[in-house]
């Protein structure tokens, strides 16, 4: 019913930027919050960041003031622009939104396939 398609993911050097982005489509009513995760290897996946339909924001202490989350509505699109990348930033980072399909009064949850990030120092 709904997909969300990432890219962006790739190598980068140690104080490097990359930018993520994520499509939502499909049967789609509303998206409500959208967001970011991260999975490292041997370790739980971890919120990166969140942002609400209205704009309102949410970051890991570990992300904040070097990550930037936004969104375009129009194009049920969130990015994260990611600057001065560390060798610990490297993961996989899942793309995650809260959606109220066409027909449906709730909302579901749903996980993009995961970008790969790697940070070399």
């Amino acid at each position: 019913q709904v997909q969300l398609v990432e890219s962006g993911g790739g190598l980068v050097q140690a104080g490097g930027s990359m930018r993520l982005s994520c499509a939502a489509s499909g049967s789609i009513f509303r998206v409500n919050s959208m967001g970011w995760y991260r999975q490292a290897p041997g370790k739980q996946r971890e919120l990166v960041a969140t942002i609400t339909s209205g704009g309102v924001t949410n970051y890991a202490d570990s992300v904040k003031g070097r990550f930037t989350i936004s969104r375009d509505n129009a194009k049920n699109t969130v990015y994260l622009q990611m600057n001065s990348l560390k060798p610990e930033d490297t993961a996989v980072y899942y793309c995650n939104a809260k959606v109220i399909v066409v027909g449906y009064t709730y909302e579901y949850t749903y996980w993009g396939q995961g970008t790969q990030v790697t940070v070399s120092s």
